[in-house]
């Protein structure tokens, strides 16, 4: 398998540059950081939530974690965490928790933490465990359309 077609045809789509980092099978940020020899500030890592109202992907840094009090009180929400096979139908094309934070790509409702804004070069996994996306950081931004910003993570 390749990248998950969705993240492919949405690339190609926005005619965004991209170059496919290989590493080793990881199933954390932590280890993909490490396997990949990238910064793990320069990760996004998606963290898919829910309420009553549908799903809302949060994009993180991959060495940061989403404060989920402070998510919902900015948004007015009762979200928590989705499991990885409740979220699995959705992304279909991608293996179990290797989610792309293009959230817009998936047609989900997205907020971007305010800390990967300005990164220079932005990586992603693609819907594998042993693949990164690099683009450029304002070309990620762009991927996520008119989206939320704030800062929730710590």
């Amino acid at each position: 398998m390749n990248l998950a077609k969705t993240v492919e045809s949405y690339l190609q789509q926005y005619g965004i540059a991209y170059t496919v980092v290989h590493h080793l099978p990881s199933m954390s940020s932590k280890q993909t950081a490490l396997a990949a020899h990238v910064p793990p500030h320069r990760i996004a890592k998606a963290v898919i939530l829910a309420d009553d109202r549908g799903y809302l992907m949060a994009v993180v840094p991959g060495n940061r974690h989403v404060e989920l009090h402070s998510l919902c009180e900015k948004l007015g929400r009762r979200l928590e965490l989705v499991s990885e096979d409740r979220i699995a139908p959705v992304f279909q094309d991608c293996e179990v928790g290797a989610i792309p934070p293009l959230g817009p790509a998936y047609g989900m409702e997205t907020i971007v933490d305010d800390s990967l804004v300005g990164q220079k070069q932005v990586y992603f996994v693609g819907g594998e465990h042993d693949k990164l996306v690099c683009v450029d950081g304002e070309e990620f931004l762009r991927l996520l359309g008119p989206t939320r910003y704030g800062q929730f993570s710590h």
